[in-house]
């Protein structure tokens, strides 16, 4: 049987039944290297994860673990129940905010830490069941939500600029790298994310399939072909091997981790304390998850004429599933990530490239030395490409003067995400100038009702929280 039969069978069949191929626009192959893609700008948090929960006295190995199973688990639940193309695993910012300050400022054990998680995710499964989540989602004007995707196209990039060494920290707060300063190391990294950027931009211009996917392994071929030749020279400090090497993992390290948050010792802990910390672990990952959801979605032009995401439901509820499992297993809060918008920017547009990309996570716990191999300077192009994708829906705002209602909170809200580096902390500048400004404009009545309770709750995060 030749490869197009197997390939009209296999998306005229049950498979593409299920995950609704033709409907969408799409097929298998893309779907695959959509989930390939997703993955791949995905795979650092393999390597962060563990490195920063380690602080919190976790074991690195079992934190990777536990990353992996959460990443897989939240991922498929996406993909089956949803089927959207959007992957989950340890969100970053809140595996800071347990590791830093849960348990370092605060003096928390970790254990206390994925306790608050897991009752966080509970409360988001609640939340979920009662259509509360949703209904936050669909309040938020459609101006805001383009806003939105704009705002995480800057943030991704600025993310992929920082991965790549490439903007770096100064007298300006952000200054670009001195290429010629430490070459071996730093700079011909920064030097290599530039040729993969440009890389990537010409393949995805001239329509190569998989063209983002290609970026990252020809970006990080080069890297190796530059320390095979001295160009690149390993610390081992720092900077490692571009090398991938071969060896297994502990799997019985899991244990060290797995129901952790039930072996809480509470006469160390002060009540009103540990509701704080719950709390703010659910309005970042409240906030964190719709941003991604409505940028990443009204990208791929997956929301209807109101702006609103029919899936919304099933997504949600695939993303409290996960934040509560990756709680048991021994990870921070599980979330829906931006970088999914590499896998839209690939062509996914439904299930199966999320179960592509859980597939890909549960093989990780056999070859993670080999993922965790891949260097930030060879994902970094793919965020910045992406970042351009979903920074072109600012043409869908409006920006004259009859519209300056809608158009103010939405250049408020793409100028927050990226400098004050949190989805969450652009949707909440967003939302309240767009009350604001219109009920001291005189439009109140277009208003919706939750984006009043919305705005109060904000200004009550920033007062007590």
């Amino acid at each position: 049987m030749g490869n197009k039969e197997v390939q009209t069978i296999t998306e005229t069949g049950t498979l593409g039944k299920f995950f609704k191929l033709k409907a969408h626009g799409t097929d298998v192959r893309t779907e695959v290297m959509a989930g390939i893609t997703t993955f791949m700008t995905m795979a650092y948090i393999l390597a962060v994860n563990p490195s920063i929960l380690s602080a919190a006295g976790m074991d690195s190995t079992a934190v990777l673990l536990a990353t992996c199973l959460a990443s897989f688990l939240g991922t498929m639940c996406m993909g089956l129940m949803a089927n959207l193309p959007f992957a989950l695993s340890a969100g970053m910012g809140l595996n800071a905010f347990m590791a830093y300050t849960v348990c370092g400022t605060m003096g928390y054990p970790w254990q206390v830490a994925l306790l608050a998680v897991f009752i966080e995710g509970v409360i988001f499964i609640i939340l979920s069941v009662t259509k509360v989540r949703e209904a936050i989602f669909n309040c938020i004007p459609l101006s805001l939500k383009k806003a939105v995707s704009v705002g995480i196209g800057l943030f991704i990039a600025f993310i992929g600029l920082q991965n790549a060494k490439l903007a770096v920290g100064g007298a300006t707060l952000v200054e670009l790298v001195d290429f010629r300063e430490d070459f071996h190391t730093r700079g011909i990294c920064a030097l290599l994310a530039v040729i993969g950027t440009v890389l990537m931009a010409v393949l995805y211009i001239r329509k190569v399939r998989g063209s983002i996917l290609i970026g990252i392994f020809g970006t990080w071929i080069l890297g190796m072909i530059c320390q095979g030749v001295g160009l690149y020279v390993p610390d081992n400090e720092s900077w490692f091997s571009l090398l991938p090497s071969f060896s297994m993992t502990d799997f019985s390290a899991l244990g060290k981790t797995f129901g952790g948050c039930f072996d809480v010792d509470f006469s160390s802990v002060g009540i009103f304390n540990f509701i704080v910390v719950v709390f703010s672990f659910l309005f970042v990952d409240l906030f964190d998850t719709l941003g991604t959801l409505i940028g990443v979605a009204s990208k791929a032009d997956m929301l209807d004429k109101d702006g609103k995401l029919p899936a919304i439901r099933p997504a949600l509820m695939a993303d409290a599933i996960a934040t509560t499992g990756g709680a048991v297993l021994g990870t921070s809060t599980t979330t829906t990530f931006v970088e999914s918008a590499a896998g839209v920017g690939a062509g996914g547009r439904t299930g199966l490239t999320a179960v592509t990309t859980a597939l890909l996570f549960l093989a990780s716990m056999l070859f993670a030395p080999i993922f965790i191999a891949i260097p930030s300077f060879a994902t970094a192009p793919a965020l910045i490409v992406v970042g351009f994708l979903m920074f072109s829906s600012i043409t869908d705002i409006k920006f004259d003067p009859d519209n300056y209602t809608e158009a103010v909170p939405a250049y408020l809200c793409i100028l927050a995400m990226p400098l004050f580096y949190s989805i969450a902390e652009g949707i909440a500048v967003g939302v309240m100038s767009y009350v604001v400004i219109n009920l001291f404009c005189g439009k109140a009545k277009k208003i919706n009702p939750i984006m009043y309770v919305l705005t109060v709750l904000f200004v009550l995060k920033y007062i007590f929280l």
